[in-house]
């Protein structure tokens, strides 16, 4: 037997810290490599990690609120399996394959009045799903003395209840009075995230004007036998990530990071799609290589995404890696916006609503007057290494692949 010292794994990209939630197991605990020992929050995802080596738990190296940096000990395992060399290849191994999700939590842990306990990664997806209390209470758990576990819960999701549809809820005014709201720890890290961006990045904006009718039609015309095909449903959204692409290929210096002084010219297209949860926040899951999905693979993948994210089963390499992001804002019935840059890429861009105006229609016999389906596009943009005339070519190139859409195209 020897000793180990448990480091704490990779969280992602730009994390280089987390918060301590809650042990899930105590000292003297004998664990399997794998088990479910620790929850972490950081300013992406919260997450319960799982043990390096199969052994006993020795001895705690940090405890419930502490921030612990990536990489630093976390706890003493006493294991057979124990040296050096298979430390690090366990770890590497387990950083690729741990699950992670996205989510605010308040407090570290919850116990009905029967002491059972629920970890916040549970407690989240039984809000998501709408699963009360007393609903929670009699499910039978697989976890230790009869604790429900992220698997038993999604499970049980599976077999049949109904998916919850997402909506904000709206807050009651309470006429003559002040309300003292903690920012929890999420909003913070958003806010300074906020801040950094805007201090970092002289934020210029374009806005075109951009004419949906035949997207609309098409999309109104396949939807159901694109459905009966694929098994998936076709948004907005993917043909929006497929024409930002094919717009990326033609002006590829907007696909770009900045290490002053140098600049970085991405060579994969891996398009951030903002996606709004339940509590008002927003995460953005990352789809890699987007450029070489066909449109039904990249719906697939768009719908997946979503689903995932907002019951928080999304891993971190689905929140690593973005060059460029995108925001629909029209889901929100807005109609344009000035969306911030996600550090350290150099450019977002922003979809309104699209809303049926009248619209002069250029015919070889005249100009007339019709109805269309119109929508205008936000480009916010870098303007350190983005100039002006990049970044209105480009929402203008994207603006253009919209419009030139194939009516015909097959699905």
């Amino acid at each position: 037997m020897a000793e180990v010292k448990m480091k704490m794994p990779t969280m992602g990209e730009s994390i280089f810290e987390c918060t301590v939630l809650n042990w899930l197991v105590k000292e003297g605990d004998a664990v399997q490599a794998d088990d479910m020992i620790l929850e972490v929050a950081t300013d992406k995802i919260d997450t319960e990690i799982g043990s390096s080596h199969s052994g006993k738990i020795v001895k705690f190296l940090v405890q419930p609120g502490d921030v612990a940096a990536i990489g630093s000990p976390i706890c003493i395992i006493e294991s057979e399996e124990a040296d050096s060399a298979a430390e690090e290849e366990v770890i590497k191994e387990l950083e690729k394959s741990m699950e992670q999700v996205s989510e605010t939590v308040q407090s570290p842990v919850s116990q009905n009045g029967k002491g059972r306990f629920y970890s916040p990664l549970v407690l989240s997806i039984a809000k998501e799903e709408g699963i009360d209390q007393e609903e929670l209470d009699s499910l039978p758990g697989s976890g230790k003395d009869n604790r429900l576990t992220k698997e038993d819960i999604l499970a049980y999701v599976k077999s049949g209840r109904k998916q919850k549809v997402f909506r904000f809820q709206a807050e009651e005014f309470n006429a003559g009075e002040d309300t003292i709201i903690e920012m929890d720890r999420l909003r913070m890290m958003i806010s300074d995230r906020m801040v950094n961006s805007k201090r970092i990045s002289p934020h210029v904006a374009s806005f075109v004007e951009t004419d949906m009718t035949n997207i609309v039609n098409w999309r109104n015309r396949i939807k159901d036998d694109f459905f009966e095909k694929h098994n998936e449903k076709i948004t907005f959204t993917p043909i929006l990530i497929e024409a930002v692409a094919k717009a990326i290929k033609a002006f590829p210096m907007i696909n770009i990071q900045v290490e002053v002084p140098k600049i970085i010219k991405k060579g994969d297209i891996n398009i951030g799609m903002a996606v709004a949860l339940e509590d008002g926040n927003l995460i953005v899951p990352v789809i890699h290589h987007a450029d070489q999905y066909p449109l039904p693979e990249l719906a697939k993948k768009v719908n997946d995404l979503a689903k995932r994210a907002r019951s928080n089963q999304l891993k971190p390499d689905e929140l690593m890696g973005g060059t460029y992001t995108i925001s629909n804002i029209g889901t929100f019935g807005n109609i344009a916006g000035t969306p911030i840059i996600m550090q350290p890429q150099v450019a977002i861009m922003a979809f309104g609503s699209i809303r049926k105006k009248p619209a002069v229609i250029e015919t070889p016999q005249g100009d007339l007057i019709g109805v269309r389906s119109q929508m205008i596009i936000s480009h916010s943009y870098d303007h350190r290494v983005v100039d002006g005339s990049l970044g209105g070519l480009f929402v203008k190139a994207v603006s253009d692949n919209l419009e030139n859409f194939d009516i015909d195209r097959a699905i």
